[in-house]
């Protein structure tokens, strides 16, 4: 007995929904079997990755040792003309100054600098190793030193934790364009045939806009975040002493967020397709979209109004790029649905 005729063309590339789970189980082997490679590769470079991300907290922190120290000049140097400060700043962003302000037994410096010329100046001198000094012959002054900023390690496990997660974070930008890939041949299996020529268009997009927001985040945000974090810090005069472990899950774990964050115009495309949400429905709700974004970079970036300002921002912009998405590249229909219209 035949079987009866379908009209729809394409009904021998449906899948049921069990052969739906079994593509994803085989598209998420794959995408952490990609991911275990790239973990792999990523401790082989995690070293010179700590090495690089460490560089714009020494920079950000030579700015600010720099800053704090020319204004202590001047709290110093009163009587100083702005052209002597200037040219003393340059001096000591060129070779990493400062100075602390100290006291020194003044028989102590002199048998410091100059051996004793007689009995009596000899035995003072001896006088000065005493470990009480008299009060009236301290003098203070001012002990000029490097300031080359040190990241610190309080644990002993902190270097080889943060060796792993180098690794990591390392191995997964590596192997996203293989895990976007993954995860767009899984979506590909739910299209028509026609339609999935879009994955060879999406997934580029989709790399793209990863690596841009993990860029953006590593060459813009961080530097912007470091000098407004540590002005509080001249501000308040406290010293800064950032910790290694502390700092690098923020300048490995914020590239993430920002490559995830900026996936927002594809999701919306998807959704769109899906038939959830409309065009129309985008464009009527975008002052809530840019509330709900706002609250997505507050909690994919740290406690500071900066990073969930540069990331919001462009999180704004790409949200009515996602409009345009959905306008440029309609939902699929059957290219042959109206040849059976009657």
């Amino acid at each position: 007995m035949s079987e009866p005729y379908s009209e729809d063309l394409f009904e021998g590339t449906k899948m049921t929904f069990g052969e739906h789970l079994e593509e994803l189980r085989v598209c998420l082997f794959r995408a952490v079997l990609g991911l275990v490679i790239g973990f792999l590769v990523g401790l082989l470079l995690a070293n010179r990755v700590v090495r690089l991300v460490q560089v714009p907290l020494r920079n950000a922190l030579d700015e600010y040792y720099a800053a704090r120290t020319v204004e202590r000049v001047r709290t110093a140097y009163p009587d100083a003309t702005d052209e002597q400060v200037e040219r003393l700043a340059t001096i000591i962003r060129q070779r990493h100054m400062t100075f602390d302000r100290v006291f020194v037994d003044i028989r102590q410096l002199r048998a410091a600098v100059a051996p004793p010329r007689s009995p009596t100046e000899g035995a003072a001198s001896a006088d000065a190793d005493l470990p009480f000094p008299d009060p009236s012959r301290l003098v203070p002054l001012r002990l000029w030193r490097s300031s080359a900023p040190k990241v610190s390690a309080l644990a002993t496990q902190e270097p080889f934790m943060i060796w792993l997660k180098a690794g990591f974070v390392t191995g997964a930008i590596l192997a996203s364009p293989y895990v976007f890939w993954q995860l767009w041949l899984f979506v590909a299996a739910g299209l028509y045939p026609h339609e999935k020529r879009y994955v060879y268009v999406f997934l580029p997009i989709s790399a793209g806009l990863f690596w841009s927001g993990a860029l953006l985040a590593f060459f813009v945000v961080f530097r912007y975040v470091l000098n407004f974090l540590l002005q509080f810090n001249v501000a308040l005069e406290i010293e800064a002493e950032p910790r290694i472990s502390e700092w690098t899950s923020m300048v490995l774990m914020l590239p993430l967020g920002f490559g995830i964050a900026f996936q927002l115009p594809l999701v919306m495309l998807f959704i769109q397709r899906l038939g959830i949400v409309t065009i129309d429905k985008y464009i009527e709700h975008w002052r809530i979209a840019v509330v709900v974004i706002a609250f997505i970079s507050m909690v994919l970036t740290p406690a500071d109004p900066i990073s969930m300002i540069l990331m919001g921002a462009p999180l704004v912009a790409l949200y009515f790029l996602g409009i345009a998405f959905c306008k440029w590249m309609p939902r699929g229909r059957n290219p042959f649905g109206e040849a059976f219209e009657p």
